[in-house]
């Protein structure tokens, strides 16, 4: 059985739909944020000593990192499904998007969680200086580097409904996280071409049935 470590409303949620997608049967394992500091609890310390969620397990393996998941659950489960055929245009596309979506756009929207959250972590007297290194930090560096990234995901979609080709694959799955957090924190889905896409995913069947088994997602 695979088991998914899986923390609300995080990138964990790619893990539950990709399963889906994939018709395998799963357990799941939840774990909710603090809501006083929006981490994840103590209890995710046991499965990964980065106390981080995604983790799978399976085949007496554990595996972290969403996109070694994905690149995992492919190999061991996909029988070619969900990627495009090797040595395509397609399938380097494919492997430039998987890694993209962590490795490059998750950055800035890191990043503007972080100086987000900067004005009401510090001690009150020192709020006011706070919230204006946030918002310096937002408007003359992180804004304008997730302006790019938003304006280059709107022009590759121009070639394709999906970021690897004209087939929906794992792919499309990694980079669902990036796009709806943009979305909701700056401003993406003012964009026709995004929206279109956020649109698609969140009608998939499997994408629902995700959602059902993960419980509450606030970027749906």
């Amino acid at each position: 059985m695979i088991v998914v470590h899986h923390l609300n409303d995080s990138r964990s949620q790619r893990v539950l739909w990709l399963l889906e997608e994939l018709g395998l049967e799963y357990e799941v394992k939840r774990y909710q944020r603090d809501r006083a500091t929006m981490l994840a609890p103590a209890a995710l310390k046991a499965v990964h000593p980065l106390g981080k969620s995604p983790v799978v397990e399976a085949q007496g393996v554990r595996v972290a990192e969403t996109g070694a998941i994905v690149e995992w659950l492919l190999e061991s489960y996909g029988q070619g499904r969900l990627r495009p055929a090797r040595g395509t245009e397609d399938a380097r596309r494919f492997t430039y998007w998987l890694h993209y979506a962590e490795g490059s756009a998750m950055t800035p929207l890191l990043l503007r969680l972080i100086f987000g959250e900067l004005p009401r972590r510090v001690p009150f007297l020192v709020r006011p200086i706070a919230k204006g290194i946030s918002k310096a930090m937002n408007a003359r560096m992180i804004q304008p580097q997730l302006d790019a990234h938003i304006g280059y995901w709107e022009t590759e979609l121009a070639r394709s409904d999906w970021f690897a080709g004209d087939q929906f694959t794992a792919a499309d799955i990694m980079m669902s996280f990036p796009l709806e957090a943009a979305s909701a924190r700056a401003g993406a889905a003012s964009r026709p071409r995004i929206k279109a896409f956020l649109d698609r995913i969140h009608a998939r069947p499997a994408y629902r049935r995700a959602l059902e088994r993960g419980g509450p997602y606030a970027y749906a």
